[in-house]
């Protein structure tokens, strides 16, 4: 099986955190004694997929996603993934670089809500490559037959955009530690 390129997106200014109270770009902030990105990148790592850091100055997600596809252009399907889900799990990455076998675009589901990361299959490219601004890849989405897939990772929806948002994965990731420990 020809494995997709896991793209995670480290290119926003992170605003909002900031906004929210923080002190430090949402990505630097700690959880449980790692940044929020070496929490996802840890995921990353453990899927064994082959993965791209895109952290280059761009205008919007639209043109990080171009960026990286540009990148990795030889890849066989691409997983986007933001950088600020700490908490995803890398056996949803794996299960989503299988579901895109035989599909154009996975989207993974957690208890009815759309998350990340969604899957890319090879013949989505052009239209990767012309994103641009800060609409992100919905557009591609739409223009495919998405196949849902339901996962129990909260992680896929488990975004960093607020202190807040910081608080609600720290006490989800001591729920999981719990569970395992």
């Amino acid at each position: 099986m020809n494995l997709p390129t896991v793209i995670v997106l480290a290119s926003g200014r992170g605003a909002r955190f900031t906004a929210s109270g923080g002190t430090t770009h949402k990505l630097q902030a700690q959880l449980a004694g790692k940044t929020v990105l070496q929490h996802t990148l840890d995921a990353v790592r453990g899927s064994g997929l082959p993965w791209h850091l895109e952290e280059g100055d761009h205008c919007g997600m639209g043109d990080s996603i171009t960026a990286a596809v540009q990148k990795t252009s030889q890849a066989d399907g691409w997983l986007i993934l933001p950088a600020d889900l700490p908490l995803i799990q890398s056996d949803t990455l794996r299960a989503i670089a299988t579901a895109l076998t035989g599909q154009d675009v996975v989207v993974p589901v957690y208890r009815g809500r759309r998350g990340h990361p969604v899957g890319f299959s090879l013949g989505c490219r052009h239209d990767l490559l012309g994103l641009k601004g800060d609409r992100g890849a919905m557009s591609v989405v739409r223009a495919y037959a998405a196949m849902a897939l339901a996962t129990e990772d909260v992680g896929c929806v488990t975004d960093i955009d607020t202190v807040d948002d910081l608080y609600v994965a720290a006490g989800l990731l001591r729920g999981r530690e719990a569970l395992i420990g």
